[in-house]
């Protein structure tokens, strides 16, 4: 039963980006729509990422366009910077889904 508790918040390195916000949305512990940097460092942690604490303030400095300690799921340019950030750092491969 624990298994498939970490099956299932794990995901898959490759995954297109409405897959990766589902993903992160998993972590958003008051269901406010933004990601704080303790709820990415949750993320990250559940990645067995070293040092998440240092990766997801890094990931917020670069994301956080507007400064409000949050990335909001519906500021594209947000959340776009988090997706690359995920490519670059964290080796994700992450692709628009261009299925019509």
């Amino acid at each position: 039963m624990a298994i498939m508790c970490c099956i299932q918040t794990l995901p898959n390195r490759e995954m297109s980006v409405e897959e990766f916000k589902a993903w992160l949305r998993r972590f958003d512990r008051d269901h406010d729509g933004r990601i704080s940097r303790e709820e990415l460092k949750a993320a990250l942690q559940s990645l067995h990422a070293w040092n998440a604490w240092w990766k997801a303030r890094k990931g917020m400095k670069e994301a956080d366009t507007n400064g409000n300690g949050h990335i909001d799921n519906k500021a594209k340019d947000e959340m776009d910077k988090l997706v690359k950030y995920a490519q670059q750092h964290l080796h994700m491969k992450i692709y628009e889904d261009y299925s019509w």
